[in-house]
């Protein structure tokens, strides 16, 4: 654009001398040619002069004279300001296009110039459409003739809409959320920080709530992305009816928000907000094909018990959410110290673990399941075992729920899968032919679509038979199973490998789920062979179970037996198999091959 400025003054210079000349030239006969040639010349200039001005498409060009009337208006002027060029000629400039706070300022500062020779800066303004609205502009301008009676002032104006918009627009973005337009997670610190630092000057206390819509990822798969959205809209447009002017509130994640509320002191206020961010979901929301009932766990954290900066009040107030989750739908959790350490404890137990499994600190147990009649070895359950080289050993109950969280279950599966494997070939090798291995599987590794096809691949791999590796699953992992899992176990069921129910009684399935999944064993959970001798409710259960499983011709084992009594009953109950420390506890691989070359002996009880 500066140079397009300098071609004008140039250009208009050179109009303005070829003027004089056309003026001063005489006019005598033997000098018309002369005459003709100048004025010829001022008419192409001045022709080429405004045609470099119409040439600037996206550049506004008026040119005023020493009264700022108007003497030029390009048509690029017209679209910027919404006069056209007939109407705009012969007005004056500040009350054309000059706001009135500007008029007096614009007119002191083109005297100056025309007297002084102050030059007006070129810059930012908002000038005046006709319509009354305010053009963002950047305008430049240029004095003609400033040292002559006629001094023209040329005013360049290029139109900054577009790009305001786009600051605008991207300012925006920097700081709320484009769906929901709340703020985003970066905003609500800050101005999350501005309030708690109010609440601290006044002594007043404040209750942050951490909400996560439970089974979100459901609703965006079963019915698609744009019915989530629509749901989060009319979640955050329910939410912002229960906000007062005070109150804060963020979408901070896909399917999180976060709502901060000062002035909350005893703990009946804090009830009484969690009741209110609750009340949101006791109306369904209408979705595309009917309507659906939604809920939301909660975790609460309070000022300044919980955190003394937003940062760690946010933080602490997700720790007590998760918490809220682990305990179902519609969970609600305080933040306790106590959480805080306990993450940060499960944090350092995931890197260790990864750690372990490059340091060879995993390893495989056996447990034998033996013939409830003969006490002879039919099977092994594979169990998995942390001994790390430094420390205490770490049941599996405490690791084995972290590596699911985290996704390092798959490595530890494959782990498991191939080390059983091995072992088995290993066995087989050695001459031991008759006893089968069993390993567990989770939902979290069947999720994981070739799961099954990585197992089937290992077995294959290490020259075993479909019948020498069984798999034991949970009866809730069975009804999660979408039908590609249930075509994949189908296919190993007529292939020849031993599927088991693990903990069986203790999910939520109807006996009648079972004739629908391909099974050969159902496994009874402890607890009813623990309580089955005195309570006569479990023993009524188990002896249901053994007579279910027979009639659908399953193998039944009793897991968890520890003494005569039990083993008693569970042999006047006709039981299969037999699993517990009365017989075997679980064992490292050199004991197996002890103990199945004859060198170790089971329980004096086993040849009853």
């Amino acid at each position: 654009m500066i140079g397009r400025l300098a071609s004008l003054r140039r250009w208009w210079e050179r109009v303005g001398r070829l003027r004089k000349e056309a003026v001063e030239s005489p006019s005598s006969a033997a000098g018309e040619p002369d005459v003709a040639l100048v004025r010829r010349q001022y008419l192409e200039s001045e022709q080429r002069f405004r045609a470099l001005l119409e040439s600037l498409p996206k550049v506004a060009v008026q040119g005023y004279d020493r009264d700022r009337r108007v003497i030029y208006w390009n048509e690029a002027s017209t679209r910027l300001y919404g006069y056209p060029a007939e109407e705009a000629e012969g007005q004056l400039l500040e009350d054309l296009i000059i706001p009135p706070p500007m008029r007096e300022a614009v007119i002191r500062a083109h005297r100056a110039w025309i007297q002084d020779g102050q030059e007006i800066p070129a810059g930012e303004l908002e000038l005046l459409h006709r319509g009354g609205d305010l053009v963002p502009v950047f305008s430049h301008h240029v004095m003609l003739g400033e040292h002559t009676d006629s001094p023209l002032m040329f005013c360049v104006d290029v139109d900054l809409s577009d790009q305001k918009r786009a600051h605008r627009d991207l300012a925006f973005a920097t700081r709320f959320d484009s769906l929901t337009q709340l703020p985003n997670r970066r905003t609500f610190e800050i101005e999350l920080d501005s309030l708690l630092e109010d609440c601290r000057r006044r002594g007043i206390g404040m209750a942050l709530i951490y909400l996560d819509i439970d089974r979100f990822v459901e609703i965006n798969d079963a019915m698609g992305y744009a019915q989530g959205d629509q749901l989060l809209v009319e979640l955050a447009h329910r939410l912002r009816q229960e906000q007062r002017a005070t109150d804060l509130m963020s979408r901070v994640s896909s399917d999180e928000f976060v709502l901060a509320f000062p002035g909350i002191e005893f703990h009946d206020d804090v009830l009484r907000l969690v009741r209110k961010v609750k009340g949101a979901f006791q109306r369904p929301f209408s979705l595309e094909g009917g309507k659906r009932m939604v809920t939301a766990s909660l975790g609460i954290g309070l000022f300044p018990e919980n955190g003394a900066t937003a940062r760690d009040l946010i933080r602490n107030a997700d720790v007590a959410k998760n918490h809220a989750k682990l305990e179902g739908r519609n969970g609600l959790q305080f933040f306790h110290q106590r959480l805080h350490d306990e993450l940060v404890h499960q944090l350092d137990l995931m890197e260790r673990l990864e750690k372990a499994l490059d340091r060879g600190e995993l390893s495989l147990w056996f447990q034998p399941q033996v013939s409830a009649v003969s006490g002879h070895i039919e099977n092994f359950e594979a169990l998995l075992r942390w001994m790390p080289a430094e420390g205490a050993p770490v049941s599996p109950a405490e690791f084995i729920p972290l590596a699911e969280q985290s996704g390092l279950i798959h490595r530890l599966g494959d782990w498991v899968v191939e080390e059983a494997c091995r072992q088995q070939a290993a066995w087989r090798a050695a001459g031991h032919l008759d006893s089968r291995i069993d390993i567990n599987l989770s939902g979290s590794q069947l999720a994981r679509r070739d799961t099954l096809e990585r197992f089937e691949a290992c077995v294959k791999a290490h020259g075993l038979a479909p019948g020498d590796i069984g798999i034991e699953l949970t009866e809730n992992v069975l009804i999660d199973a979408d039908h590609q899992i249930l075509d994949g176990l189908r296919r190993l069921y007529h292939r020849g490998v031993r599927i088991a129910i693990d903990d069986f009684g203790t999910g939520y399935s109807s006996l009648s789920y079972l004739k629908h999944f391909p099974l050969t064993a159902l496994k009874i959970d402890r607890t009813f062979v623990h309580d089955a001798p005195g309570q006569p409710e479990d023993r009524a259960i188990m002896e249901a179970a053994v007579f279910i499983g027979h009639r659908l011709g399953l193998e039944v084992v009793a897991e968890g037996v520890e003494n005569d009594e039990q083993l008693t009953l569970i042999r006047e109950m006709h039981c299969d198999l037999v699993q517990g420390y009365y017989f075997y506890r679980p064992m490292p691989a050199p004991d197996i091959e002890r103990l199945l070359s004859g060198l170790v002996t089971g329980h004096r009880g086993v040849a009853d």
